[in-house]
């Protein structure tokens, strides 16, 4: 593939990651008090506080994500929050039977996301971002 291609497919992908938390957030924003009654049931302490901290976290780290600035500490640090809200909020292994399917699909999907993630911090943002090659 040629660098020029593989830059706009690492901008495609860094799209797309980004649409992925600023969707989070929009959706989490969206039911705001269903969403803190979702978190304290998981055992989050301070959960409105928590939900506002996740909102801001997905949202900036989307668009910095999108744009292609401070990518690579952006994806590690989202790579992080995701690492530790997925046992929280898709613990399969203590799922209700009827649920059990839907969070092993959110397991991998969270798992694959990281794996993304861990790639745009390995190999950057690419040359169609604010970053650069130089990141």
């Amino acid at each position: 593939m040629s660098k020029e291609n593989q830059a706009k497919v690492m901008l495609v992908g860094r799209i797309l990651m980004g649409l992925l938390f600023v969707g989070a957030a929009w959706s989490k924003s969206g039911r705001f008090d269903g969403s803190v009654a979702y978190m304290a049931k998981n055992g989050v302490p301070m959960a409105e506080l928590a939900l506002y901290a996740a909102l801001l976290l997905e949202f900036a780290g989307g668009v910095l994500l999108i744009l292609g600035w401070k990518t690579r500490w952006t994806a590690i640090i989202l790579a992080v929050f995701v690492v530790v809200i997925t046992p929280i909020f898709h613990a399969f292994w203590v799922a209700e039977p009827a649920q059990y399917t839907g969070q092993w699909n959110h397991f991998l999907k969270n798992i694959a996301i990281i794996g993304g993630l861990l790639y745009i911090w390995a190999f950057g943002p690419g040359s169609k971002s604010i970053d650069g090659d130089k990141a």
